[in-house]
């Protein structure tokens, strides 16, 4: 099943946040991305109604089975876009930035082959 980029982007930052800080809250989420709280809360909910998180009586947030598998892929497409282009000499923030949109759009076939060949290297 496809998810929409915003939600893909919101589950790489909730495993992106877990590991940086052992927990995570709406609060963390918004400072990461710099966005509202209220559209954070709104993308909780959708998010927990599709079964991709978890929100604790605390407000702890956790990614479910299925939540957390879409944000390692994105996290992992995300770092290996992110250090092929600077390989080829991008910038570091040009390089995030564009791995960032890219490792949205890029088909599992493509990516799969993208790995194989830096593998290569």
């Amino acid at each position: 099943m496809r998810i929409q980029e915003s939600a893909e982007n919101y589950l790489e930052s909730i495993l992106i946040l877990k590991n940086r800080k052992g927990f995570v809250r709406s609060i963390d989420i918004a400072a990461e991305l710099g966005y509202s709280k209220p559209s954070v809360s709104r993308a909780m909910k959708l998010l927990r109604e599709n079964d991709y998180i978890t929100v604790a009586a605390d407000g702890m947030i956790d990614l479910t089975e299925a939540g957390q598998k879409i944000a390692e892929q994105m996290y992992e497409r995300h770092t290996l876009l992110s250090q092929f282009l600077m390989g080829l000499g991008i910038s570091e923030t040009i390089a995030k930035e564009d791995a960032c949109r890219i490792e949205h759009v890029m088909s599992e076939e493509t990516f799969l082959r993208l790995k194989a060949f830096i593998e290569t290297m």
